[in-house]
């Protein structure tokens, strides 16, 4: 009785996909004269602009190997439904892209479809690049196939059963719309490069329960792995955080402004992509991001505490460990602590990313320019967890504008890796 109710499962679940196969999404159009017409063009200009687009797609920061060795894969990439590494695309003819052709390498950009006919998973961020315009797919396909080949194969991805049926991606792309770009943007330079080649949605976007991006709420902000939270890149979002079109101009290129400096989960990003742009495209992310202009925001007038107790031993603690580095009053001190006092970390509603700094640290890091920020400790071992609560509610009322909710059970799960 038992083999015959499995036998029924497995011919029912049969006819679904079968029944379902030919509303499976299709591979995208390719020109191949045009890709003739491409490739066939200046070869070290094709090369160049190639080399630019995959730092503008910011490949690296996915494909580089853990010892450094770029485009060689291995990289653990930790979503909810497992471990998944980034891939060799170093253009070796067994373990990475040697046998694709532009055509091949275009349908693994823009539709998330591997040589061999298998479905890459969408960490692979497929669905933001699957209007990337083919005359860039094959640019990179040109620069890529210039770097020197590893012979380094692919680690298994961690995911368990059913995350590790690849066909089942062919319900989940049916279902999470690859389309991001509202008709008509799709010329917008300041468009594509933030949408599609920046792919900024799949950090900034809420998710789905099954890791789709809700694009009803486009940018309203993301929980990203260890609970990080990606903030909200809306007007309104970047207003309510004193952003202003040319801070947003400085982070994207220099990586400091006096909101902060880009740490944690954005670091890469300007590490390997946004500081390499050019003028005109950080100009054109900026525009796109805000509208050229951004609301007015004023700081919170509501009336801070007289120091009670709480307040009182979360300042007394902020003087012990943080004013050394950030200031007395929380101003920062060039090429050692951004500033505290225009912060976005107290200011956000959330204090995941305050939290997560102050447990975890941060590490010395380096930016354009020569400008380094000197390595924050972590406070888990040094402070208790009502002197953590303590300081994060005092940081969030005198400088975000933000109530003192903070309890010890926020200091527990992700945060806490």
């Amino acid at each position: 009785m038992r083999f015959l109710k499995w036998a029924l499962a497995f011919v029912v679940l049969a006819a679904i996909v079968a029944a379902t196969v030919p509303f499976w999404p299709a591979r995208s159009d390719y020109d191949e004269a045009a890709a003739k017409t491409t490739l066939s063009s200046d070869k070290d200009a094709l090369i160049e602009r190639g080399k630019y687009l995959v730092t503008a797609a910011d490949c690296v920061a996915c494909h580089q190997s853990p010892d450094g060795a770029p485009f060689a894969g291995g990289l653990p990439i930790e979503t909810p439904f497992g471990v998944i590494h980034g891939t060799n695309i170093t253009p070796d003819e067994d373990a990475g892209i040697g046998g694709y052709s532009s055509a091949d390498m275009y349908h693994a950009i823009a539709d998330g479809i591997r040589k061999d006919g298998q479905w890459l998973y969408p960490a692979m961020p497929y669905a933001s690049y699957h209007e990337m315009r083919q005359e860039d797919s094959d640019a990179i396909y040109a620069y890529l196939m210039t770097q020197t080949p590893v012979k380094r194969a692919n680690p298994a991805t961690g995911l368990s059963f059913p995350f590790n049926q690849r066909w089942l991606l062919s319900y989940w792309n049916l279902v999470n719309s690859k389309i991001l770009l509202p008709s008509g943007e799709g010329s917008h330079e300041g468009a594509y490069l933030t949408e599609v080649l920046g792919h900024c949605q799949e950090c900034h976007t809420p998710r789905n329960l099954m890791g789709g991006l809700k694009l009803s709420h486009g940018y309203e902000g993301g929980v990203l792995g260890k609970g990080i939270l990606a903030p909200s890149l809306t007007p309104a979002g970047l207003a309510e955080r004193g952003w202003t079109p040319e801070d947003l101009r400085t982070f994207l290129k220099e990586g400091i402004a006096p909101q902060g400096t880009m740490t944690l989960e954005m670091f890469p990003v300007l590490d390997h992509s946004t500081q390499y742009l050019n003028e005109e495209d950080i100009a054109a992310i900026q525009g796109y991001l805000t509208g050229e202009t951004l609301p007015s925001w004023q700081p919170s007038e509501g009336p801070k505490p007289t120091y009670p107790e709480a307040h009182k031993r979360g300042r007394d603690t902020y003087v012990a460990v943080c004013a050394g580095c950030h200031g007395m009053e929380g101003e920062g001190k060039p090429h050692i602590a951004p500033p505290m006092t225009t912060n976005t970390s107290p200011r956000l509603a959330d204090p995941s990313n305050l939290l997560h700094v102050l447990l975890n640290g941060v590490p010395e890091q380096h930016y354009p320019n020569g400008e380094v920020m000197q390595e924050m400790p972590s406070f888990a071992q040094i402070l208790s967890e009502q002197e953590l609560v303590d300081l994060a509610n005092y940081m969030r009322v005198e400088w975000g504008g933000q109530p003192a909710t903070v309890t010890t059970e926020a200091l527990s799960g992700d945060l806490a890796r």
